[in-house]
């Protein structure tokens, strides 16, 4: 899906500067409880202990509520991006789903307790409907979940995801027809059955790299 065209602007900045500025002091913390362990004969998984997570209500893409007691039980990755993106959440997601596919043809017993999910970023565009078709590129199991604005800053605050509208060029121009991209964090948290946090996966190297950690953390 090529919606490059209605994005007049580059986009480079919005995974690399918003990824630093929301997921830094997730990394110091993991790195801090990782040196305190140190010695031990099994370290503790990157993100534990980080306040990461959290209760949520949104819509998936076919208009059902989900909560994250929809989740119970299973491991969850959660990455969050938006539908119009032009270039970065797509190939995110595609890493994302190569990832999971590929672990799931060697070890299908420990991915069918994995559950890939894409949260919007955009609700204002965002619409289950649009969701759903952005997800069905990528493969079948993964859950698409949008919701209204006030849902969309809840869940977005309790796993530390930046966002913001960008209309503006470099020279303050704002965007023709109303086009607009998303600012936003480049992350995809992989959760355990308890909802705690564990890891980042590795969407933006490739999808071996996410099928690697994945073997990595799923029992």
């Amino acid at each position: 899906m090529n919606r490059s065209a209605m994005h007049p602007f580059s986009t480079v900045r919005h995974a690399v500067i918003a990824t630093a500025l929301a997921v830094a002091p997730v990394l110091a913390a993991s790195m801090l409880l990782s040196a305190c362990s140190s010695g031990t004969a099994t370290l503790p998984a990157p993100l534990e202990g980080a306040a990461i997570g959290g209760p949520f209500t949104l819509t998936d893409q076919t208009g059902k509520t989900v909560t994250e007691a929809s989740f119970a039980g299973k491991y969850r990755v959660f990455y969050f991006g938006y539908t119009y993106c032009p270039d970065v959440c797509p190939l995110d997601v595609q890493h994302l789903m190569q990832g999971y596919h590929a672990f799931a043809k060697a070890h299908a017993d420990l991915a069918a307790k994995v559950v890939p999910v894409f949260i919007s970023i955009d609700p204002a565009r965002d619409t289950p409907q649009a969701v759903g078709q952005f997800t069905a590129n990528f493969g079948r199991e993964l859950v698409g979940l949008t919701g209204t604005p006030e849902q969309v800053a809840a869940v977005a605050k309790a796993y530390a995801v930046y966002y913001k509208k960008h209309d503006e060029d470099a020279a303050g121009n704002k965007a023709a027809n109303g086009a607009y991209l998303m600012d936003h964090s480049r992350a995809a948290y992989l959760m355990g059955p308890d909802g705690k946090p564990i890891a980042l996966l590795p969407v933006e190297q490739n999808g071996p790299a996410v099928a690697a950690e994945l073997a990595k953390w799923v029992r």
